[in-house]
């Protein structure tokens, strides 16, 4: 097995940050080790199918320049695509995501865009927005504090969407083709 390291110092509060990529499942195959956020994984391997995440919280797009589908990954062992519910074997760059959101986190969500219509205010994990909100659709958000996980489907599955602080006017400033929101939850472990 082939080991390539890329070491830029992902460095958070005297933290180091580690993720390995293995091109196949259970740890076997090529591997490449990154500490910091990488916009193009593409010249250190052709597929993803494991990963451990050895340190901290990571978010990773099946294309380059953080776009595409999105993953967060806490620390962990994931021996192949489906264990962080992946579509396919396709990760094509990684952010780090540091612990510079505090200790608190709160989230508003709107039902139309550019902040309109009925607003809910959240502090804390939801695995049905519905159910809570009675929203069938986000079209956009503000994040007051902490970093959030967004998923289009309820009980945390489907498309995942990251998102830090800071305000979306609209579902595609997050990265999503639709403003289904099913569930979401905070990001606390880093």
């Amino acid at each position: 097995m082939s080991s390539f390291t890329l070491s830029l110092g992902a460095r958070f509060e005297g933290t180091y940050y580690t993720i390995a990529f293995f091109e196949d499942k259970n740890f076997q195959g090529r591997c490449h080790t990154c500490s910091a956020d990488c916009p193009d994984l593409r010249s250190f391997f052709s597929r993803c199918n494991s990963i451990k995440v050895e340190s901290g919280c990571w978010v990773l797009y099946e294309h380059p320049n953080y776009t595409g589908s999105q993953y967060v990954l806490s620390p962990g062992e994931y021996p192949d695509h489906q264990q962080w519910m992946g579509f396919n074997d396709s990760i094509k760059s990684c952010r780090c995501i540091n612990n510079v959101y505090g200790k608190s986190w709160k989230i508003l969500f709107y039902e139309k865009r550019d902040f309109q219509g009925q607003a809910a205010e959240c502090v804390e994990d939801c695995p049905s927005i519905y159910e809570a909100f009675k929203f069938q659709e986000v079209h956009s958000s503000v994040v007051m504090d902490g970093a959030w996980v967004l998923y289009d489907q309820p009980n945390y599955h489907g498309h995942q969407y990251f998102l830090e602080r800071g305000e979306y006017r609209n579902y595609t400033d997050w990265g999503a083709t639709s403003p289904a929101v099913g569930s979401f939850r905070m990001i606390t472990e880093f």
